[in-house]
């Protein structure tokens, strides 16, 4: 075998190593952000689970909310139109959305309801014989666990998200996710004002207190 034959074996095997080498490294990378995708999609598949359970609780509460005597029509008007307009946000539940505006459109829909949940368990405070209902404890008991659920599930899908994101944007493995597709996903933000308790009169529908009596003036 001849010394040329010899050196274009030599260069042909460094080459094939090459190209071995950057396939593995390909195909790892590849393999990361299939598997962090997925993530996402489970952390979010988690979350509509939890919202979907308080969905499924409101019929309920509202049935039982209105056997209170007098209890307050709009609240409880509130509460179903924000429940339907989160039914009318179309959303797949079972992958995580890539559109940063229809993730906020959902947001917004649930942040409504969750307001509309929290002015009527604050009024169900002026009605003692409601909250005295077993059924009504248990509604409350459930909602409030899973409004807890609600904002661990989504502090794990933004965990998830955020290391979804850093890979995708983090070299060398950008420049495969660009090649296979692979887009940032959108967080879930706090809306403003969320911190800040609603606003309730609790003086809804009583006499006004009458004016403070003045000094007779004097002669």
């Amino acid at each position: 075998m001849n010394k040329g034959l010899i050196g274009c074996l030599g260069i042909g095997g460094i080459i094939l190593f090459i190209v071995l080498i950057g396939g593995c490294a390909v195909a790892g990378s590849y393999n990361r952000l299939v598997g962090l995708q997925q993530k996402v999609d489970q952390s979010w598949a988690q979350v509509q689970n939890v919202y979907q359970r308080r969905a499924d609780l409101i019929p309920n509460l509202v049935n039982t909310v209105q056997g209170a005597a007098n209890f307050e029509k709009s609240t409880l008007t509130e509460v179903t139109n924000a429940r339907a307009s989160v039914g009318r946000v179309q959303i797949d539940p079972n992958h995580a959305p890539v559109d940063a505006t229809k993730l906020q459109e959902f947001q917004q829909a649930q942040g409504q309801l969750s307001a509309a949940l929290s002015r009527l368990l604050v009024v169900s405070e002026r009605y003692p014989e409601l909250r005295a209902t077993q059924n009504f404890q248990n509604l409350q008991a459930q909602l409030e666990g899973t409004e807890n659920r609600i904002s661990v599930e989504r502090g794990n899908f933004n965990t998830a998200v955020q290391d979804y994101n850093t890979a995708v944007r983090t070299f060398p493995t950008n420049l495969f996710a660009s090649m296979f597709g692979f887009q940032p996903r959108p967080f879930f933000e706090a809306q403003a004002g969320a911190e800040k308790p609603p606003t309730v009169n609790f003086n809804f529908g009583s006499p006004a207190a009458p004016p403070a009596a003045t000094a007779a003036p004097t002669p």
